[in-house]
């Protein structure tokens, strides 16, 4: 009796297995995944807030995962905040201004910043050339300031 319900149990488990992975193979096979190319002059931005304009290539940053180019006019200060998700910065052209209690890092083209989900910090342009740079979350964008 006691095999025959390990039996059972390892047929459900094996039967429970085959069909979750059979789900997500089909779920996987009707994403189409298409090529994405975009020159950061071409793109097409949206000014978000004063001094801050985005144009976003891929997913939502209103909802969910993205990657965006976006520009800060110089001399922009978002003031201290924080955000939900953690985001990726790959600056092009410019300088992304990054402050918190560790110090400060002035990132330019071609170097690359992660800002921890949660971290408070102070973020701006160049005042000279602002910035341009490509982002990337695994989350929706917010901006959270810290008073």
């Amino acid at each position: 009796m006691q095999r025959a319900l390990m039996v059972v149990g390892v047929a459900v488990l094996l039967t429970l297995t085959w069909a979750v992975g059979s789900g997500q193979v089909q779920a996987k096979a009707s994403k189409k995944k298409d090529l994405i190319f975009v020159s950061a002059e071409d793109a097409k931005f949206k000014d978000v807030i004063p001094g801050v304009a985005k144009a976003v290539l891929w997913g939502n940053h209103d909802k969910g995962p993205y990657g965006a180019f976006t520009k800060f006019v110089p001399g922009f200060d978002a003031g201290m905040h924080t955000h939900t998700n953690d985001l990726r910065i790959v600056v092009l052209k410019g300088a992304y201004l990054y402050k918190d209690d560790a110090g400060e890092k002035r990132v330019g083209p071609g170097q690359f910043i992660q800002l921890p989900g949660g971290r408070k910090h102070w973020s701006g342009g160049d005042k000279q050339e602002g910035a341009l740079f490509y982002e990337e979350s695994s989350g929706k964008f917010d901006l959270i300031p810290i008073k």
